[in-house]
């Protein structure tokens, strides 16, 4: 298994607290948000290895068995999940092979660090011989079920005390700008059952719901919300975006518009003179925000909608009208 440094993915130290990783998350995750980059499919790869990373260093259960244990933590979960009396490292098990018996493992740190005599874990897993192991590995044993509940806490073989049981099941919720704004439900199946899921206002392309115990043989439900493009508006975080078509005599002289926010009509005041793609930022008028913070802000991008197909009458006007003003060559 290729080893992944969620440490390195968010770009933050190993002692990093979980503010840190917040901060850091949001800040990467606004960088490389597919609606920043549509298309680009590198922004799209490393969007999900910050999710991911997120996921795992965000949950500090998590954390400390990838700490411990490096990129195979979940293995090791489902493994002790698995009871007492089954051998994880048997033929039957994950970690086994033809013949099962005992395993040589190999745990390393992102810059190739032999991981050995990293924690009490290795030891009481992979066991050590008298003599100095291999460079960069362990010297195999089999492991039981007995060492899996002792690592993980289980008790009585049932799930691993502290941990979330066996791997959630996922399900994928497409939504419109509209419901992402007001809140809504979706209805999703899991194994065969439609269960009915609330979606919160405020959650953005790639959100993950955790729904504790719904999704079948006592695992969560994780639902992750896809946002569809929207006509009108484009999404930056909490903030949206649009563009605002206006007359040349309302950029001429001025006046009110009306502008269609995901709230309702709002009434901008245009001023005169007002240039081609000229921005107003109408504060509080974008995207709720999921931790229950301030709204987001609308940014309404002018653009001027010159008249077409003048009369001989209008043309003769309008030559009149451009003689009278002073406009410098702006080129």
């Amino acid at each position: 298994m290729e080893y992944k440094d969620y440490y390195q993915a968010l770009g933050v130290a190993r002692t990093a607290s979980q503010a840190e990783i917040r901060k850091a998350y949001r800040k990467l995750a606004r960088q490389h948000h597919p609606d920043v980059k549509p298309g680009d499919k590198s922004a799209e790869e490393r969007f999900k290895d910050l999710n991911e990373a997120n996921t795992v260093l965000s949950d500090p259960d998590k954390r400390k068995k990838y700490d411990a244990l490096g990129a195979d933590w979940e293995a090791f979960d489902r493994a002790s999940a698995a009871g007492r009396g089954a051998d994880p490292f048997g033929a039957a098990g994950p970690f086994g092979g033809p013949g099962g018996g005992g395993v040589r493992y190999e745990f390393r740190t992102s810059d190739g660090a032999d991981l050995g005599g990293f924690s009490d874990f290795f030891r009481m897993v992979f066991g050590e011989t008298a003599g100095a192991p291999a460079a960069g590995r362990r010297s195999g044993r089999t492991a039981t079920a007995s060492d899996l509940d002792d690592l993980f806490g289980a008790r009585g073989g049932g799930a691993p005390t502290g941990s979330r049981g066996p791997s959630a099941a996922e399900a994928t919720a497409e939504i419109t700008l509209e419901e992402a704004f007001h809140g809504t439900s979706r209805i999703v199946e899991v194994d065969g059952k439609r269960l009915e899921v609330t979606i919160p206002k405020g959650v953005t392309d790639g959100s993950r719901i955790r729904i504790g115990g719904r999704g079948g043989a006592g695992r969560d439900l994780i639902v992750i919300t896809r946002l569809r493009p929207h006509a009108t508006f484009m999404r930056r975080g909490a903030d949206l975006e649009r563009e605002l078509p206006i007359s040349l005599r309302e950029a001429l002289l001025g006046g009110g518009v009306n502008v269609a926010t995901l709230k309702g009509r709002v009434l901008l005041t245009v001023p005169a003179g007002t240039q081609n793609g000229r921005t107003f930022r109408l504060t509080g008028q974008g995207m709720p925000r999921l931790n229950g913070g301030a709204s987001g802000d609308l940014y309404v991008r002018t653009r001027v909608v010159l008249p077409t197909d003048l009369s001989a009458e209008a043309k003769e006007e309008a030559r009149r009208f451009l003689d009278l003003i002073d406009q410098a060559d702006s080129r």
